[in-house]
């Protein structure tokens, strides 16, 4: 599991694009994005279009990076998906949201993937009733995600779902009960209902090579 020490901001940057890596702090003013900040480095402005070459480049960090996964691990991931039947660049997507971090941030529970992956390694985080700390383990339709019963649990969810209640839109795919806090893996999604942060097909270009 990649740990991102740096500035996140400073990613969101440096892609030029929000990745909403830091929760709640990407959906206020503060955001470096919306304040329109300049590229880090000395060199704020691109002279030159990017090459096709550059263009895949730019694609696999900005998927990379908004999954939070390092270089070895997301490589890891596209060669499982490459080695499934159907199309290539659909199931990158496909084992990328079923990820149980992903998850967690994507019903609610969490503001940001950083924070959703926390709650998994400190044990907040069950999957059919038992205890999961790994934040790469892999859901499958019909898995039931709920939260540890524990005032500190409860307590941390509670205040995240007040937050992304307006500002989150829950995959439909994903059945989240309120009142439970427990999300369940309806279905498996659709060609068209991952929005990806960059052109998927992009980075199979690149891989490819």
């Amino acid at each position: 599991m990649m740990r991102q020490t740096g500035p996140a901001c400073r990613i969101c940057r440096r892609e030029e694009k929000k990745l909403f890596l830091k929760g709640e702090r990407c959906l206020k003013a503060k955001c470096a994005i919306d304040r329109e900040r300049p590229i880090p480095g000395m060199h704020q402005k691109r002279k030159a279009k990017l090459s096709g070459y550059g263009e895949q480049l730019r694609a696999k960090q900005q998927i990379r990076r908004s999954y939070g996964l390092g270089e070895r691990q997301f490589r890891k991931v596209f060669g499982i998906a490459a080695g499934k039947k159907g199309i290539t660049s659909f199931n990158l997507l496909v084992l990328l949201e079923f990820r149980l971090d992903n998850i967690v941030y994507r019903s609610g529970l969490s503001l940001s993937r950083a924070l959703a992956r926390q709650m998994v390694t400190h044990g907040h985080i069950k999957v059919n009733g038992r205890r999961v700390n790994i934040p790469s383990y892999t859901l499958k339709a019909g898995d039931v995600i709920s939260i540890k019963a524990s005032n500190k649990s409860t307590a941390m969810t509670a205040k995240n779902i007040e937050v992304t209640a307006t500002t989150n839109k829950i995959p439909e795919w994903i059945s989240f009960d309120k009142e439970s806090s427990k999300v369940q893996i309806v279905r498996l999604p659709e060609p068209g209902e991952i929005q990806a942060p960059a052109d998927e097909q992009l980075v199979v270009e690149l891989y490819s090579k």
